[in-house]
C-alpha cells in the first residue's frame, strides 16, 4: 500500500494508459480522481475500482478550458480534501505530413498536450503550496519527448515542450517539496495507437503488419509493445518516491527503443 492516504487525480483516465493507473493506484491505498472529458467514462471507471474494493470519484473534465480545470480540481478537493498527485494524461493524435496540418489541428494539439498540462499543474500546485505537505506531478510524456518520427509534427513538438514544463516545476516546486517527472512511454498498444496503424500504412504505402514491424517496434531490443502495466508500475514507482533526489527528469519505458 504505497500510496495509503494519497489522493491522485489523473487526466484522460476513463481508458488506456489513465485508467491502468488509477486501478494501480486504488490497489496500492491511493483514492483515485477519474479526470475525463468523457463523464460516464469516468464516473464508470470509478465505479469498477470501486467495486474491486478502491476508493474513485468520476470528475469532468477538458483539459483545454482553463474554467473547466479549475471547477474540476476544486471538485476533487472538495469531495476529497486534497491533491496528492497530479497525473497529466490527457491526449489525442493525428497522423499526417507537416504540410498537411492545419493551423485548428495544430492548435488542438498543443492545447490538450500543453495547455491542458499547465493548467491541472497551476491548479493542483495552488494546493500542494497551501496545505505544505509538497506532492507529485507526472507528466505522460513519450520517446518523442526526445526523438522523432515522421507525420507527428505538434504532437512530437508537444512531447518535447513536457519536459521543459517538469524541470521548471521540480525548480520551482523542490524547495516546497513538489516533485516533477516525465513518463516516456515507447509504443503502448492503446486504442490511440490502434488507430494510428492503418493510419500510418495509408501515409507509407506498406501493410499495417510493417508499421508495427519497421515503424513501432524496429529499434526495441525485443520487438515487444510497452504496456499500460509497464506504465502504471512506474507512474506508481515515481508517485511513491517521496524525496528531491527524483525531480525533474525523465524516464523512458520502451524496451530500449529510446536509450538515455
Amino acid at each position: 500500500m504505497q500510496l495509503e492516504g494519497k489522493v491522485a487525480l489523473i487526466t484522460g483516465a476513463a481508458s488506456g494508459i489513465g485508467k491502468r493507473i488509477a486501478e494501480v493506484y486504488a490497489k496500492n491505498g491511493a483514492t483515485v480522481a477519474i479526470a475525463d472529458l468523457n463523464l460516464d467514462g469516468a464516473q464508470a471507471t470509478a465505479a469498477e475500482i470501486e467495486s474491486a474494493g478502491g476508493k474513485a470519484l468520476g470528475v469532468a473534465m477538458n483539459v483545454t478550458d482553463e474554467t473547466e480545470v479549475d471547477a474540476g480540481v476544486a471538485e476533487v478537493i472538495g469531495k476529497l480534501g486534497k491533491v496528492d498527485i497530479l497525473i497529466s494524461n490527457a491526449g489525442i493524435q493525428i497522423v499526417k505530413p507537416v504540410e498537411e496540418f492545419s493551423l485548428a489541428e495544430w492548435k488542438k494539439m498543443l492545447a490538450i498536450h500543453l495547455d491542458g498540462a499547465f493548467l491541472t499543474t497551476r491548479a493542483c500546485l495552488k494546493d500542494m503550496y497551501r496545505r505544505g505537505k509538497g506532492g507529485a506531478i507526472l507528466y505522460m510524456g513519450s520517446v518523442h519527448s526526445h526523438e522523432a518520427s515522421k507525420l507527428k509534427a505538434p504532437y512530437v513538438t508537444a512531447k518535447h515542450g513536457l519536459l521543459g514544463l517538469a524541470r521548471v516545476v521540480a525548480k520551482e516546486g523542490g524547495p516546497k517539496g513538489v516533485r516533477a517527472n516525465v513518463i516516456c512511454p515507447g509504443f503502448v498498444r492503446t486504442p490511440l495507437v490502434e488507430k494510428q496503424i492503418p493510419e500510418q500504412a495509408r501515409e507509407f504505402g506498406i501493410s499495417e503488419d510493417e508499421v508495427i514491424r519497421n515503424i513501432m517496434l524496429k529499434d526495441t531490443v525485443d520487438t515487444e509493445f510497452t504496456t499500460v502495466d509497464d506504465v502504471a508500475n512506474l507512474a506508481l514507482f515515481l508517485a511513491a518516491f517521496e524525496t528531491n533526489a527524483l525531480t525533474g527528469q525523465s524516464i523512458t519505458v520502451s524496451h530500449g527503443w529510446h536509450m538515455q
